[in-house]
C-alpha cells in the first residue's frame, strides 16, 4: 500500500471516529432535555392528580361546613369561587396561582370551623377533614417532586451544552409551584 493512502485512510478513520463522537454526544444530551422536560412533566401529572383529589373533596366539606355555620356564607363564598378559579385555569403558572389561593381559602374556612363544636364533633366532618389532611400531604409531596424535577431541568438547561440542546427541543424553565405569601404567617385560630 502506498504511504498517501495509508495517511488518507487513517486520516478519515480519525474523521469518522471525530463524527461518530460528536454525534453521540449530541443524542446524548437532546436525549437528557427531553427525560429532563418528561420528568417534570410527569411530577406535575402527580401534582395535578393530588390537586383534583382536593378539588373533589372540597364540595363535600362546604355543604357539611354549611349546615352549621350559615352565617359564615362570606367564607364559604370563598371556598367555591377560589374551587372554581382552580376548575378554569389552563397553564401551569394559573393552576399554580389558583390553587395557591384555593389553599389559602381553606385555611380561612377551618379556622370558622373552629367557632363551632358540634361541627368539629360531626364524624362526617371529622372524615373530610381527615380526607383534606391526607390530600394536602399528598399535595405536599406531590409538590416538592415537582420541584426537584424543575431544579433539575432548569439547572442542566441554564449550562452548556443544556442550552443548546433545550433551544434546539424548545424546552424553557419549568415554573416552580411555590406557597402563596399568605403561608408565611399562620392564620389566627381563637376559641
Amino acid at each position: 500500500m502506498k504511504k498517501g493512502l495509508k495517511i488518507f485512510l487513517i486520516i478519515v478513520l480519525v474523521l469518522g471516529v471525530l463524527v461518530l463522537m460528536a454525534g453521540s454526544w449530541f443524542v446524548r444530551g437532546y436525549n437528557n432535555v427531553v427525560a429532563l422536560d418528561e420528568g417534570v412533566s410527569e411530577a406535575w401529572g402527580q401534582v395535578e392528580t393530588q390537586l383534583q383529589r382536593r378539588y373533589d373533596l372540597i364540595p363535600n366539606l362546604v355543604e357539611t361546613v354549611k349546615g352549621y355555620a350559615k352565617h359564615e356564607s362570606g367564607v364559604l363564598t370563598e371556598v367555591t369561587k377560589a374551587r372554581a378559579r382552580v376548575g378554569s385555569a389552563q397553564s401551569i403558572p394559573d393552576k399554580i396561582a389558583a390553587n395557591n389561593s384555593l389553599t389559602s381559602a381553606l385555611g380561612r374556612l377551618l379556622v370558622v370551623v373552629e367557632n363551632y363544636p358540634d361541627l368539629k364533633a360531626s364524624q362526617n366532618f371529622l372524615n373530610l377533614q381527615d380526607e383534606l389532611a391526607g390530600t394536602e400531604n399528598r399535595i405536599a409531596v406531590a409538590r416538592r417532586r415537582y420541584n426537584l424535577a424543575a431544579r433539575e431541568l432548569n439547572t442542566y438547561i441554564k449550562g452548556i451544552p443544556g442550552v443548546v440542546f433545550a433551544r434546539i427541543k424548545g424546552v424553557s424553565e419549568a415554573e416552580y409551584f411555590e406557597a402563596p405569601k399568605e403561608a408565611q404567617k399562620a392564620p389566627d385560630v381563637k376559641f
